[in-house]
């Protein structure tokens, strides 16, 4: 085969996978309702957004949002960069999720999670990820997390 219709052949599942990707994301309902929004996606990293709203207000004082919107922003980022890796399948489950919450998130700012699917077996993929808003220099969260990995019919 020429090298390329190799090519060919590569970009085409690359978009395939980027295509199920993105649609994992979309059929979340809370994902859709959180606001999140994929800024980018592919080769086992995503990186999403989720801007402020004060209907996610935890404490009404001090305006910051709530711990588990985060949690479901650096899950969800988690799944994606699964979902996009391109030995992990075409769907994925959370099994472990831990996540260190470093600080509040600065009340008004876009949080932004980055995950990167740093390894997957045959049945489980391991995930990286951080979670900041304008001052990327000090993360609002970081995580770690085990998800499965469901490879596509043959």
């Amino acid at each position: 085969m020429a090298s390329s219709a190799i090519g060919l052949i590569n970009e085409s599942m690359e978009e395939n996978i980027l295509d199920a990707a993105l649609k994992f994301i979309e059929a979340i309902p809370h994902s859709r309702k959180l606001g999140m929004v994929v800024e980018e996606l592919g080769d086992g990293r995503a990186v999403i957004s989720m801007p402020y709203d004060v209907s996610l207000i935890g404490d009404p004082v001090t305006k910051v949002i709530h711990g588990g919107a985060v949690s479901a922003l650096m899950d969800t980022a988690g799944g994606a960069a699964v979902v996009s890796h391109p030995n992990a399948g075409v769907g994925t489950a959370t099994l472990d999720f831990r996540i260190d919450y470093m600080r509040p998130a600065t009340p008004g700012q876009v949080i932004t999670a980055t995950a990167e699917c740093y390894h997957v077996t045959r049945t489980v993929a391991f995930i990286r990820a951080t979670a900041c808003d304008a001052d990327t220099k000090r993360p609002v969260a970081t995580a770690t997390g085990a998800f499965t990995v469901m490879q596509a019919p043959k």
